[in-house]
C-alpha cells in the first residue's frame, strides 16, 4: 500500500491496513502531526472498539476492547528514555499476546519487535493530504 489521503478518507484507509496486515503488530513512523493517532483510532473503530481511544503518552499502553471482546493494545513509546523501560512493564509480553498492537514511536524500542511486525510510514503533504506506506 503506497497512498495519499485525506482525513475524510481515514476509515477508508483503516479499512485496507486491517485486511493487507500480515499480523496484528503495527508499527508507525512518522514524525509529529503525521497522523499516527488519528489512524490508530480509526482503526480501532473499525475493528470494533466503542470506547473513547486516545495516545498513552504518559501511560505507555491503552488498552481497548472490541464488541466482541477482542483486546488491543495501543502504545505511545516517545516519552521513554531507554528500551529498558519498555521491558520493565512487560511490553514483550503484549506483543507475544496474539492480540492486535498498535505502536507508535516504535523506533524507540527497535530491539524488542517482532522481525514481522507490518510497518507503516505516515507522512504529511500540503493541502491537508498524508502519505502512507505499509510493509
Amino acid at each position: 500500500m503506497n497512498q495519499t489521503y485525506t482525513l475524510t478518507e481515514v476509515d477508508a484507509v483503516a479499512n485496507e491496513i486491517i485486511r493487507l496486515a500480515k499480523n496484528k503488530v503495527l508499527l508507525f513512523y512518522g514524525g509529529m502531526g503525521a497522523g499516527k493517532t488519528t489512524l490508530i483510532k480509526a482503526i480501532a473503530k473499525n475493528l470494533g472498539v466503542d470506547d473513547v481511544t486516545s495516545s498513552p503518552t504518559f501511560s505507555l499502553v491503552n488498552e481497548y476492547k472490541t464488541r466482541s471482546g477482542e483486546v488491543i493494545y495501543h502504545f505511545d513509546f516517545y516519552r521513554i528514555e531507554s528500551e529498558a523501560e519498555a521491558y520493565s512493564f512487560g511490553a514483550e509480553e503484549y506483543l507475544d499476546s496474539g492480540n492486535w498492537c498498535f505502536i507508535e514511536w516504535p523506533e524507540k524500542v527497535e530491539n524488542l519487535l517482532p522481525l514481522d511486525a507490518c510497518i507503516i510510514h505516515l507522512g504529511v503533504k500540503s493541502n491537508n493530504r498524508r502519505t502512507i506506506q505499509m510493509q
